[in-house]
């Protein structure tokens, strides 16, 4: 077994519990009260800002065009697809972004972004940098596909442009890549690295389940 899929292997059941959220549950059977799916868009926008500030970190760092190059999808993902189906819904409530952007992180989103960034400013290499970005991108693309075997009609609900983006041919492209690219980068790394790693990408997991939790609640905070 690959080292990456190791790192998989062992966040499968926080994966799981996220699919077994209450927001997920409802977001695929459309009972979801779009107050909260809102409040998700919100915290969701506010951490996807700092998700990419961590790829800037990473680049800053990165030793060959490679590296960039990989850097630069994940980014591209994040700044063209995921940003369509944000604005999308940021109009359908009536958001702006630049007002979203002034509101405060609750403290489930500002932990996992500090989480993030710390594993990033302290890497040695861009191994740790992958293991702090791809559990957000790998679980989405888990969750929503055992999401829409279990519930076929979530594409049809209010939600179903969210969930398309996670389930499509071209996500899957994107993610081969980024897969294939931290397996490169975490080839040869001392067992010191090797568990560092791990750690990283078992915390980063850990705190997509908190996001989902906390998305379960409704966000006080709209403007």
């Amino acid at each position: 077994m690959t080292f990456v899929k190791e790192c998989i292997e062992d966040s499968l059941p926080i994966w799981e519990a996220c699919l077994d959220t209450s927001f997920l549950r409802q977001l695929a059977d459309g009972t979801l009260p779009e107050e909260l799916f809102k409040g998700y868009i919100i915290d969701d926008s506010l951490y996807l800002m700092a998700y990419t500030k961590v790829f800037a970190m990473g680049i800053l760092k990165a030793e060959s065009m490679e590296e960039i190059r990989a850097y630069y999808s994940l980014l591209s993902f994040v700044s063209e697809a995921e940003d369509a189906t944000r604005a999308y819904y940021l109009e359908r409530y009536g958001l702006r972004d630049e007002d979203v952007q002034k509101l405060p992180l609750r403290p489930e989103n500002q932990a996992y972004v500090d989480t993030m960034t710390e594993a990033v400013a302290n890497a040695p290499g861009p191994a740790e940098c992958f293991m702090a970005c791809l559990p957000c991108m790998l679980s989405y693309e888990w969750i929503f596909a055992e999401l829409v075997k279990r519930f076929p009609k979530a594409k049809d609900t209010v939600y179903g442009r969210f969930v398309n983006d996670y389930t499509g041919n071209f996500y899957d492209k994107l993610k081969g890549g980024w897969y294939d690219f931290a397996e490169k980068s975490c080839r040869n790394l001392t067992p010191a690295r090797q568990k560092n790693c791990r750690a990283i990408f078992r915390k980063c997991s850990e705190h997509e389940l908190k996001f989902w939790e906390m998305s379960a609640r409704a966000r006080a905070c709209f403007s």
